[in-house]
């Protein structure tokens, strides 16, 4: 009976190195299979996880101050129109003012036609 004791004995020892083996094969294999795939993932310019929430908020803040802008140049557009409306209708007015002026002037500077004596009348 102890001769069988000892064999199972035996065995069950080999087999727990065996799997202690294993065990470490597989842990290895698992780190090593990491590290290549960071090394590819590395080589592949990809971006962590910090810098990409990073740049996200960058370009959140970006959207904000270019809608921001966009609100006060489409005010300042709005303010400036109803000016220029105006001083367009301003330059019309003046255009005509301008153009009634020349029209008197030439009327007052023209030259008054010379009279024509009546041709003499004849008798019949």
């Amino acid at each position: 009976m102890q001769s069988q004791n000892r064999f199972f004995d035996d065995l069950a020892k080999v087999l727990n190195g065996v799997a202690g083996t294993v065990a470490g094969l597989s842990r290895e294999a698992e780190s090593s299979a990491r590290e290549r795939a960071k090394e590819w993932v590395a080589g592949m310019d990809f971006v962590s996880r910090e810098e990409f929430d990073a740049v996200k908020e960058m370009a959140a803040k970006a959207r904000e101050e270019a809608d921001a802008l966009k609100k006060r140049v489409d005010a300042l557009e709005k303010a400036k129109a109803p000016a220029a409306k105006r001083s367009t209708a301003t330059r019309k007015t003046t255009a005509r003012k301008t153009t009634a002026r020349k029209t008197t002037a030439r009327k007052t500077t023209a030259k008054p036609a010379a009279k024509k004596a009546a041709p003499p009348k004849k008798d019949s």
